[in-house]
């Protein structure tokens, strides 16, 4: 996930493997890849992106 994080960084594109829905708009399956939890890196600042038990998401920081 990281990789396609820094090319979309570095280049200001979508990578061709994120699948849109809509404009701007992701499925999570496709961000989460299977995993519960994903980075997301803004700014500088590091943040985590939670998949809890009951099916919700919650950004921290």
């Amino acid at each position: 996930m990281k990789e396609n994080t820094e090319s979309t960084l570095s280049t200001g594109k979508q990578p061709e493997s994120v699948s849109k829905t809509e404009n701007n708009r992701y499925h999570s399956q496709t961000l989460f890849c299977g995993l519960k939890e994903i980075v997301i890196e803004h700014s500088g600042q590091t943040y985590r992106l939670q998949i809890t038990r009951q099916n919700k998401l919650i950004l921290t920081k």
